[in-house]
């Protein structure tokens, strides 16, 4: 960003915009802002108002830092927000969309933020804030109401509740009000005024509700990407010689946003500088909720302390998901069923050629094609089944993890812009699907074995069971950390397995050249072919040669690649909660 000028911001105004424009697509598409420019004090309630697409919400993405400026300056109390950013305790976004987890209650949402995003709380303080904090944004009745049972307007106090868990300076909100009828909006509006008030707070708010526009102490109204006002709402109305709040809008057309602007620069300063009725009095209030928050100033947990938190939660979340529980139950008994039933009478017998054949050229071919029947029959059977095993196991890590960021993609990209580690975020994700996968794998090998009475080393065949349905579980939460939507990871996942069977070269040998450029990322072959080497010390091995299309690779290997597949899983994964994917 260019400067205008390197002179503090006036300590009257703790947030500055000099100037600020935004251009989409990194600098190569349309202008969302052009040069606004505009000032906020502590204990105003400031409604940013203007026709759709007109910047509104670009605007205040753009003081949290989620968009990044083309030009121009922000400062907060003097300091310039490109060179030193804002501590996360310090600012608070409301967006449009309600974010909380909808198993929570109300009480365990704002505790799961105050853990997540204050650090030092005792229980005791702990309990005490969050009653604070239900009973501040009027959400104390229904503390032990879940969030998905909560209505609109108790949402959006909850998702304020949750905002002023760290104590923000600045908070942000957009479109807090929309969807609410007249008398809660006229609520949450007198709620976000005592937010300003006694937390001493420059409060924001992107709003089409002007029907309580008198309530608010500034508004700013922007005009195609310009700023075309922002003063004191008693005035704003002679600006722009309307009589009611809603003429603006019919006024706003007549004019292009920049001459707007230009207008707003040339005439401005006989508007923007004139108080608030009552704003003297009232912004002189003790800021008594943010003194009695104890968290001024609060530090964020250690990333470690974040993935105990968070774990906590997941389990949670899960034990009270009662179709979750069954469907996993479901997939961990059942898909051993589909591998017993191949083999409910046991395997078959491998043949032996008899010796004692010198001279009987008929009986030698009998026996010979006897003997190649029968190996065939036991080869196919014991490498079918492996594969089988290794198909179902690919499918429960594809269910285990494919919705699993993507489904709360928006609760993540909320907890990190308020502080929450993504390493820490992605390890809760590591630790927790690790018990499931430790589970259906092992339960699937002893199954089986106990069923069928499969032969081999039972501990590397587990071994390799485990490392595949790891692999593919840890695959499959980067998919889910990568994708815009959880349908769209849920999608791409079942592919992913889905191809895990023909290009094994399990069950046909694929062309020498495709196989060597495939065969490093099927998952599938390597488990496969890891398993079957359990078999070494059995007659079954012997007869394998006979009927498998694809060499085995040693079972080093095949343990180096499948850790490789999880890492790499585990590692985009990272990469996905990395990039920030509020416009996704």
């Amino acid at each position: 960003m260019t400067s205008e000028s390197n002179a503090p911001t006036p300590a009257a105004h703790e947030l500055e915009l000099r100037r600020v424009s935004v251009v989409a697509g990194g600098g190569t598409g349309p202008t969302l802002l052009s040069e606004v420019s505009a000032q906020f004090r502590r204990g105003e309630l400031c409604a940013l108002i203007g026709p759709s697409g007109s910047g509104k919400t670009t605007l205040i993405r753009t003081i949290a830092g989620m968009h990044e400026p083309e030009d121009g300056e922000i400062f907060w109390e003097g300091r310039d927000l490109e060179e030193e950013d804002l501590p996360p305790s310090s600012i608070g976004y409301v967006p449009q969309f309600t974010i909380s987890n909808e198993n929570l209650t109300a009480a365990e949402n704002v505790r799961l933020a105050l853990r997540l995003r204050v650090a030092g709380l005792d229980r005791e303080r702990l309990s005490e804030r969050t009653a604070e904090l239900l009973e501040l944004t009027g959400l104390a009745s229904a503390a032990g109401t879940m969030a998905k049972h909560l209505s609109g307007g108790q949402r959006r106090r909850l998702a304020l509740a949750m905002e002023l868990c760290s104590g923000p300076e600045l908070l942000l909100c957009d479109e807090v009000t929309s969807g609410l009828d007249p008398q809660s909006e006229k609520e949450m509006v007198a709620l976000l005024r005592r937010i300003a008030r006694e937390g001493n707070r420059v409060v924001l708010v992107v709003t089409h509700g002007l029907g309580d526009l008198a309530a608010y102490d500034k508004v700013a109204v922007l005009s195609g990407g310009h700023l075309a006002y922002c003063g004191p709402t008693d005035a704003v109305g002679h600006y722009f010689r309307a009589d009611t709040p809603e003429e603006i809008f019919e006024r706003l057309p007549q004019r292009e946003g920049a001459d707007w602007h230009a207008s707003w620069q040339k005439h401005g300063a006989s508007f923007e500088n004139v108080a608030a009725p009552g704003g003297g009095e009232e912004k002189a209030e003790a800021p008594a909720e943010k003194k009695a928050s104890g968290v001024e100033g609060a530090a964020t947990p250690a990333a470690f302390h974040q993935l105990l938190v968070l774990l906590g939660i997941r389990w949670k979340i899960f034990l009270r998901n009662r179709s979750g529980i069954a469907m996993q139950l479901g997939l961990i008994f059942g898909f051993p069923l589909v591998v017993a039933v191949f083999a409910a009478n046991g395997l078959p017998a491998v043949p032996s050629l008899d010796a004692d054949l010198s001279g009987d050229v008929v009986r030698q071919m009998v026996e010979a094609r006897t003997f190649t029947e029968g190996a065939s029959q036991a080869g196919s059977m014991v490498s079918g089944l492996v594969l089988l095993q290794v198909i179902l196991l690919g499918l429960m890590g594809a269910n285990n993890s494919a919705r699993e960021i993507a489904g709360e993609r928006w609760i993540f990209e909320k907890e990190r812009f308020a502080g929450l580690s993504p390493a820490a975020y992605v390890g809760s994700k590591v630790v927790f699907l690790s018990v499931l996968v430790v589970l259906q794998s092992a339960w699937m090998t002893w199954f089986v074995r106990a069923v069928t009475g499969f032969p081999g080393d039972a501990s590397q065949q587990f071994l390799f069971y485990l490392m595949v349905n790891a692999a593919l579980t840890s695959v499959c939460l980067g998919i889910s950390a990568l994708s815009a939507t959880a349908d769209q990871a849920s999608l791409a996942s079942v592919y992913l397995v889905g191809f895990q069977l023909p290009l094994s070269g399990a069950v046909l040998a694929l062309p020498v050249g495709l196989d060597a450029a495939l065969r490093p990322f099927i998952a599938a072959y390597w488990s496969w072919s890891g398993a079957l080497q359990s078999l070494r010390e059995t007659r079954y091995y012997d007869v394998l040669e006979l009927v498998l299309p694809t060499d085995l690779s040693a079972s080093p290997l095949c343990l180096w690649v499948l850790a490789l597949h999880g890492l790499a899983g585990i590692f985009a994964a990272l990469l996905g909660c990395l990039r920030a994917s509020w416009d996704r």
